[in-house]
């Protein structure tokens, strides 16, 4: 009998480890348009977003958006939106991603009260969907198609 692992590499499926933090989390590193950084997966979050406080690390211009955010009994947040010419996650990589972009000042507040570096942003479920992710929540992973 195949395990997960090697049946979805049989598959070409990329293999993507996971650090999963105290808050039980998991955090996923990534590349926007070659610039490192830290990200929370987060399979309830409909899109991928950034902080304000990075955006510009990642050589992104974010534009004034009509949509406004919530998430951790927050509402009615400012966004913007930015376009990444390229986001590569290990081997896996997508162009074009746009990524909705508010201040997520209360969600890094929330790590570094649990010791947790903050973080970047939050890889969603835009995302997820687009590398047909598999998570295997058993082995802290993820696999992308």
């Amino acid at each position: 009998m195949k395990t997960l692992r090697a049946f979805l590499e049989a598959k070409h499926y990329i293999r993507i480890p996971l650090q999963k933090v105290a808050s039980n989390h998991f955090k996923i590193k990534a590349r926007i348009n070659g610039i490192s950084g830290v990200f929370i997966l987060d399979t309830g979050a409909s899109n991928s977003c950034l902080g304000l406080h990075c955006v510009q690390d990642f050589g992104l211009t974010p534009e004034r958006s009509e949509i406004k955010a919530s998430g951790a009994g927050i509402t009615g947040i400012e966004t913007y939106l930015a376009k990444a010419k390229q986001v590569t996650i290990q081997q896996w990589k997508v162009s074009n991603l746009e990524f909705v972009v508010f201040d997520l000042q209360h969600v890094n507040e929330a790590l570094i009260g649990a010791e947790i570096e903050p973080v970047a942003g939050i890889i969603g479920a835009d995302v997820l969907k687009k590398a047909r992710a598999i998570i295997d929540y058993g082995r802290n992973c993820v696999y992308f198609k």
